[in-house]
């Protein structure tokens, strides 16, 4: 007895009575009302389970979209004006009746007369001052462009390919000046003198209008039997390009604000003027579809290995000027040995405008012959010397980068050396 209560007194018993679970080990508690702790029994984690999956899913899926169509969106951009061309042409090819009703509705004049409106107002004064300094190799750039380079027509009209107007759109290719916006997108990415390629564009297109129909009269009007209506189609120039451009400039410099607001958006404006330009080739392809579809498709891969060969000899007779005229005026001190002034110059010099051809094939009214015919090859031409150009670029970024890490800056390299690599 005595040991009974000793070992009660040394060992005392909880003063707590025992919970339902130990009393009952086999009973399983659900919910207590009268418990003050109740939050721990309302969650449930099924229904947790239930309600994460379908976030966790919904994130996969919109990271997924995101994997896809940043890419996408992205090649778009970059690759607008290229697109825009191609897609006309295949609207063009499956839809003609479209295209031949906004031909009936005169809406090829009125994006020509857009193309040239929107170049105005994005024309800035600043740009074409700052190309003042390198005015030697500016007119250099302007001959190539408007007496040399169309004697390559010459060579064009000596093939022999059916149909003839394959032939004879390359070779009015080779009159028109440069182009209104890739050349100096181009050269701006090169790091180039984008003043001075700014400035040869303008003044090339502008002197154009008034070469244009003495150059299509001497070099291809005689060669094809064909009298051009010189004093006509200049009006139809002066009317369709000048008076345009006048306009968007006017507009321009007559408002402060809206020289900001073209400013801030130039890319608005630059799709703006690659929708304008695309509504060319699927009007001319509109209406002679029925012409393009008798055309075997050899020969249209021939039409456009030409165009190829084409911008590749315009190309390698500008960079071997450019190069004899460095070396003569006094080496890597020359103003036509600088870097940026001459990559400015090969690429302005070396491309061919497509807005201005299809205006004088609008205008010229079917005398050189079925007018979708005479666009088609030359809109190839068109994307395939932006698309040379453009890895060229950047062939060219990659070895002034390579350059800058081993041996420091490259102001004092020299044109020469440059295209030695390229080619």
């Amino acid at each position: 007895m005595a040991g009974i209560v000793q070992s009660l007194i040394l060992s005392p018993r909880s003063l707590q009575p025992p919970s339902i679970q130990q009393r009952h080990p086999n009973f399983r508690s659900i919910c207590n009302p009268y418990s003050l702790k109740r939050t721990r029994c309302v969650p449930s984690p099924i229904k947790i389970k239930a309600c994460q999956q379908p976030d966790q899913g919904d994130s996969k899926v919109s990271g997924l979209a995101n994997v896809w169509s940043q890419p996408l969106f992205s090649f778009v951009e970059n690759n607008f004006l290229p697109m825009a061309l191609i897609g006309g042409v295949v609207v063009g090819l499956a839809n003609p009746s479209l295209g031949c009703l906004a031909d009936k509705c005169y809406l090829s004049k009125v994006s020509t007369f857009g193309i040239f409106f929107i170049s105005g107002l994005t024309l800035r004064n600043g740009e074409i001052g700052a190309a003042l300094e390198a005015w030697l190799v500016g007119v250099f750039g302007l001959c190539s462009i408007l007496f040399i380079t169309p004697y390559f027509s010459r060579i064009i009209l000596q093939i022999q390919l059916q149909p003839q107007e394959f032939v004879t759109g390359l070779a009015l290719f080779c009159c028109m000046p440069t182009t209104l916006s890739s050349g100096v997108a181009l050269t701006q990415l090169a790091g180039g003198n984008s003043a001075l390629a700014l400035a040869m564009t303008v003044i090339s297109n502008l002197l154009g209008i008034l070469i244009i129909p003495f150059s299509i009269s001497r070099f291809i009007g005689a060669g094809v039997g064909v009298s051009v209506p010189t004093k006509q189609l200049l009006r139809s120039l002066v009317l369709t390009l000048l008076v345009p451009l006048i306009l968007g400039k006017v507009f321009r410099e007559s408002s402060k604000g809206l020289e900001n607001f073209v400013d801030q958006n130039r890319k608005l404006f630059s799709k703006m003027s690659a929708i304008c330009l695309s509504l060319v080739p699927w009007i001319q392809v509109s209406r002679s579809r029925s012409l393009l579809l008798m055309v075997k498709p050899e020969v249209f891969l021939v039409a456009v290995g030409m165009g190829v060969f084409l911008h590749i000899i315009l190309f390698s007779f500008n960079a071997l000027a450019i190069q004899g005229l460095a070396t003569v005026s006094g080496g890597n001190w020359s103003v036509f040995a600088k870097k940026e002034n001459a990559d400015a110059f090969v690429l302005v010099t070396s491309q061919k405008t497509l807005p201005v051809l299809a205006a004088v094939v609008e205008q010229l009214g079917g005398a050189f012959g079925e007018s979708g015919l005479l666009v088609l090859p030359c809109v190839a031409a068109h994307l395939n010397q932006i698309i040379m150009d453009s890895f060229l670029v950047n062939f060219w970024l990659r070895k002034d980068t390579a350059s800058e890490n081993g041996e420091g800056s490259l102001s004092n390299r020299t044109i020469i050396a440059r295209h030695k690599e390229a080619f």
